[in-house]
């Protein structure tokens, strides 16, 4: 007779003691070392028909532009006729601190007449960097301001209209 001799296995405890405490470290530090992204969407309008457009000149025709030009921004009050014109400084790059600075006059001449204006259009030609744009509709819409101790944005025009700006007269191509 064959004996069979039955050898005695004692199963080992999984000890994950040390790593629980890894994690209960190194969650909240990864966590809380995470960039968040913020995304904004800025609402934007097309502007209206040309024939639209014309009704709603001969009926309300205080549209307050800004003309994107490659050295210099326009500001129009009412749509066509000039307000103030803001040449670029010696980079050659858009002047916004002078427009927002104006912008905010202009608002604030505006709230003392009780005068509620909060669109605007911006005219563009097709050759205009993106980012231009982006900083542009970001001077137009807000300004940073303090109130009470902390930086808030304050609103200037949140409405805002986009548009091509019009060819100048002898510039067109052969047609």
């Amino acid at each position: 007779m064959i004996r069979k001799h039955k050898i005695s296995q004692n199963e080992a405890e999984l000890d994950i003691t040390s790593f629980m405490n890894l994690m209960i470290v190194l969650v909240p530090v990864l966590l809380l070392s995470l960039v968040f992204t913020q995304i904004r969407v800025l609402n934007i309008q097309l502007p209206a028909e040309t024939e639209q457009l014309m009704q709603q000149e001969q009926e309300n025709p205080q549209i307050l532009e800004l003309a994107l030009h490659a050295d210099r921004l326009q500001l129009n009050y009412p749509a066509g006729q000039l307000l103030r014109v803001f040449k670029h400084n010696e980079q050659g790059e858009p002047d916004f601190a002078a427009l927002s600075a104006f912008l905010q006059d202009l608002k604030l001449t505006w709230q003392q007449q009780q005068i509620t204006k909060r669109d605007i259009t911006i005219l563009a030609p097709e050759t205009l960097e993106y980012q231009t744009l982006v900083s542009a509709m970001d001077t137009v819409r807000a300004f940073k301001t303090v109130v009470a101790a902390s930086v808030v944005d304050a609103e200037l025009f949140p409405l805002i209209s986009l548009g091509q700006l019009p060819a100048k007269p002898g510039s067109e191509g052969p047609e």
